[in-house]
């Protein structure tokens, strides 16, 4: 037979699992943050990667155009890398990223 401490304690253990469970469904049925998609980063590295090419090279009226260009190459790199993650984590769980909403 259970001590008083044990039922207690197990009946805890049941409203604490009960909440996790509440906790689960109530995330699943959350929206995601757009910080959450796949391919926001990859997109926002080649933004900036667009931005720093063109200060680099077609912007005649900038002082730093070196630190331009090779953020241009740094950011070109960091670009391809997170598309190429990202589409490769796409096609293994077989679900394209969500386009447009």
């Amino acid at each position: 037979m259970m001590s008083e401490g044990e039922e207690k304690r197990g009946g805890l253990d049941t409203e604490a699992q009960e909440a996790d469970q509440a906790r689960a469904g109530e995330e699943e049925d959350d929206a995601g943050s757009p910080f959450d998609h796949p391919a926001f980063l990859p997109v926002l590295l080649w933004g900036l990667a667009l931005w720093f090419g063109y200060d680099g090279w077609f912007n005649e009226n900038i002082e730093a155009v070196s630190f331009n260009r090779y953020g241009f190459a740094v950011l070109c790199a960091l670009g391809a890398w997170f598309t190429f993650q990202a589409v490769r984590d796409a096609r293994r769980n077989d679900t394209p990223p969500d386009v447009g909403g």
